[in-house]
């Protein structure tokens, strides 16, 4: 049986949606450059930017090329088409920037929060930094990538208060905060996750799609990665090892949280582990350093342990603030390799992965929605 032909509309659609990918990947091209990329033919080429010109979603740049033969213009994507928001909260912050469709960055700030703040803090500190960025990029925030130092309800973006969890943000709700602000979707995860996706994306977890993400900071995280793909669960709470049971520094079990406390490694009044004081502990080669080691080194290779038994990964990326510190992995991976299932563990590479990890999606959801915005032009 012939398979019957794409219609016009459908030709036309795809050539535009080739046309813009070629703008967002190069700052300006002239239309044989555009046809010279896509493979598609110069009128056809040239019939879809007069069409993207006339949807306001295409802009001659005023340049033309120099040199021998016929005198092209350069076309670039509209000012007007908007930007990305991403945001990062902890507690020490709201960190935000505005991205556009080709990546580029237009500005970057930062409001500080205490770990007591609470949800109203942060909420007015997100509105501050969404209103400042807005005044800087030319159209609109369109959407918005945001990452968070707290659990995250998968359905509804808000954030999840656990027992014991050292940060205060809890029931912040990002999406109803940013919808003053942000005309489009708002998209909440996991700090880890998003930490995962760019180790997975640009770190030492390239082409790895079977690894979990373990972090070790102020509070302690894990992210599952499966065939590729973080795995959320039903609530969206896959990786919250806080309570994952294991064993203490007396060889008894207890909360992986309740480890650091036994040892006297938590902040005062708060159950967020004292950095610094770890951080120091590690650098040193005293009786109580070496007794510290051990335990951590017994203690986080039974959630290893764990990790191993439910997703089978290939590698282990540890992170954090002292996750990362000289001599962690190694004392870890000499602790790791003598239990039965040991896999490769690695030291995660990227700085500010969770932003990074952000960053790439906030990027590729405002290309999406500008191609989608082509497709609605054409269709009016």
């Amino acid at each position: 049986m012939t398979q019957p032909k794409p219609s016009l509309e459908l030709l036309r659609t795809l050539s535009d949606e080739h046309v813009l990918r070629s703008l967002m990947a190069h700052p300006r091209l002239t239309r044989a450059e555009i046809s010279a990329h896509t493979g598609i033919s110069k009128p056809t080429i040239s019939d879809s930017v007069q069409r993207l010109s006339q949807a306001g979603l295409v802009v001659d740049t005023g340049e033309r090329t120099t040199g021998r033969g016929r005198v092209g213009s350069y076309y670039a994507l509209a000012p007007q088409l908007g930007a990305a928001l991403v945001a990062g909260i902890t507690p020490h912050g709201v960190t935000a920037e505005a991205v556009d469709a080709l990546g580029e960055v237009h500005g970057q700030v930062r409001t500080p929060l205490e770990a007591s703040s609470g949800p109203q803090a942060a909420a007015e500190a997100f509105t501050a930094v969404a209103e400042q960025l807005a005044e800087r990029v030319p159209g609109r925030l369109r959407l918005a990538v945001v990452s968070a130092a707290d659990p995250v309800d998968r359905a509804t973006g808000r954030l999840v208060h656990l027992p014991d969890a050292p940060f205060l943000v809890g029931d912040l709700d990002p999406p109803a905060v940013l919808a003053g602000c942000v005309t489009g979707p708002v998209l909440v995860d996991n700090d880890v996750n998003w930490a995962a996706r760019a180790e997975h994306q640009a770190g030492c977890a390239q082409d790895v799609d079977d690894f979990v993400y373990l972090h070790l900071g102020e509070g302690l995280g894990c992210a599952v990665v499966s065939d590729g793909t973080v795995r959320r669960g039903h609530t969206g709470l896959v990786g919250e090892i806080a309570h994952l049971c294991t064993a203490g520094p007396d060889g008894s079990a207890m909360a992986f949280t309740e480890v650091f406390a036994v040892l006297g490694l938590r902040r005062p009044s708060s159950t967020a582990i004292d950095v610094p004081v770890l951080q120091d502990l590690l650098r040193r080669h005293d009786e109580r350093a070496q007794r510290i080691r051990a335990a951590l080194a017994q203690a986080i290779g039974g959630v290893l342990s764990a990790a191993v038994s439910l997703a089978d990964p290939q590698m282990i990326v540890i992170g954090g603030e002292w996750g990362t510190c000289p001599g962690i992995v190694t004392t870890l991976d000499e602790h790791f390799r003598r239990t039965p299932r040991p896999v490769p563990l690695a030291q995660a590479t990227l700085s500010s992965p969770e932003l990074t990890g952000a960053r790439v999606r906030a990027v590729e959801e405002l290309r999406s929605l500008i191609v989608r915005s082509a497709r609605a032009a054409s269709d009016r």
